[in-house]
């Protein structure tokens, strides 16, 4: 099987992923009570698989899907301010065709990139357990095991940061002391660099702590240590 047929395997079981009860049922109820916004939308209410480049050499790690973005639209970041600065970023990189996405099949294509995401599903109040957390694990590491080409995982928000180092530790990399997750951390793990950079939620952009010169540092950063 192709790279890419796999990837497509993986993605079709992600979607059929019932795992964790109460992620269920507040991904599938956002879905059926809709923000008024979206009131005459479709929501996509299932588990999202990441997306991008099959031969990436960058892998951006999320936390999980926001109620009314991905669960909405049914792909990651896509339709939600958080995906607004992310898409943009990647855009000025280099790493995204256009700097916007607000649905699927709006034209958004990623090169040497990919992006997934700590945990399938919307969780309620954006946290997810460590049940949920570790439930997902499992499709981050096949993931990273399809993705040959990646050596750069860009780490949004310390969760992403907890989860990248608990799927390298699954393969068998394992770091002690873990490094500390920071804005700008850079730690070596086998043969990739996990880059450490603040989730770009509206917590974070509307309050400066995260700047788009910020965001736009962490991805040259990445595209150098990848090349």
């Amino acid at each position: 099987m192709s790279r890419r047929d796999s990837l497509a395997a993986l993605e079709r079981e992600v979607i059929a992923c019932r795992r964790c009860p109460r992620l269920v049922a507040w991904r599938e109820r956002t879905a059926r009570i809709k923000r008024a916004a979206y009131a005459g939308e479709d929501y996509w209410g299932r588990p999202l698989p990441g997306f991008g480049d099959p031969r990436a050499r960058v892998l951006v790690l999320g936390l999980a899907p926001a109620a009314h973005g991905g669960n909405r639209t049914g792909r990651i970041f896509t339709g939600d301010r958080s995906g607004d600065w992310l898409f943009a970023a990647l855009w000025r990189t280099g790493f995204a065709s256009q700097p916007e996405s607000t649905r699927l099949g709006d034209g958004l294509k990623l090169s040497g990139c990919y992006v997934t995401a700590a945990v399938r599903c919307a969780p309620p109040q954006n946290k997810p357990s460590p049940s949920e957390r570790d439930n997902c694990l499992p499709y981050l590491v096949r993931e990273l095991e399809l993705l040959r080409s990646v050596r750069v995982i860009v780490c949004l928000g310390s969760f992403a940061w907890e989860v990248a180092f608990r799927a390298l530790s699954a393969r068998g990399v394992t770091v002690r002391p873990r490094p500390r997750f920071g804005h700008g951390a850079c730690a070596p793990v086998g043969g990739y660099q996990l880059l450490g950079c603040y989730h770009p939620s509206q917590q974070n952009t509307f309050t400066g702590r995260l700047t788009e010169a910020m965001l736009d540092e962490v991805f040259t950063r990445a595209r150098e240590l990848a090349a």
